[in-house]
């Protein structure tokens, strides 16, 4: 019992140790559990402290226990009530905001700097991005795909998202030194040792 409480606690350790702080996800207007699932587990599995939740339109999904929804409790979520109210919180914490959109205007994924302070926005399945979010980011970006359908998935296009900041991030040493104080890194230990 011990070996198995100190392995744990181990585990806990190393995977705060590699929490970004800096990366961000914002769910804008999701509805399929099943997206919102997936994109909890990629977040997680990429380092991702907080998750922010923009629900203007559609209601939060409730999320099973099972499989992929887990991952949520590992990650704080941060609600909003408009695009707006979530941009201008996120600006004062100095993040650069990017937002998935198909636009003449949009960068490719590829040519962003996610090595820095960054939000990326998701939107809803059927709608994409709202045209306020669009507005109020600091620029917009899209996955270049060479097939005939034009989107991927949401949670998909957030999984290979993420992993274009986890690979950009790891050629930086990202993940090589904590980014949390040892008194933050203490007290999300206490945190995630109750659940």
């Amino acid at each position: 019992m011990i070996m198995a409480t100190e392995k744990r606690s181990r585990r806990l350790k190393d995977v705060i140790a590699k929490r970004q702080p800096d990366l961000t996800v914002v769910m804008e207007n999701i509805h399929d559990p099943h997206n919102v699932s997936a994109m909890l587990r990629s977040c997680d599995a990429a380092g991702v402290m907080q998750v922010q939740l923009v629900y203007t339109n559609e209601k939060y999904p409730e999320i099973g226990k099972k499989s992929s929804a887990s991952a949520g409790k590992w990650i704080a979520q941060r609600k909003f009530g408009s695009a707006p109210e979530c941009a201008a919180a996120l600006r004062s914490e100095g993040f650069k905001i990017f937002a998935t959109h198909l636009a003449v205007r949009s960068n490719s994924l590829y040519t962003l700097d996610l090595t820095g302070k960054v939000a990326l926005v998701f939107g809803n399945e059927h709608r994409g991005v709202s045209d306020e979010f669009v507005k109020v980011a600091d620029g917009n970006f899209q996955i270049p795909m060479f097939g005939m359908i034009q989107s991927l998935n949401v949670s998909v296009a957030c999984a290979v998202t993420l992993f274009e900041a986890v690979r950009q991030r790891m050629a930086h040493g990202g993940y090589d030194v904590p980014k949390l104080s040892a008194r933050e890194l203490n007290a999300l230990l206490k945190l995630w040792n109750r659940k």
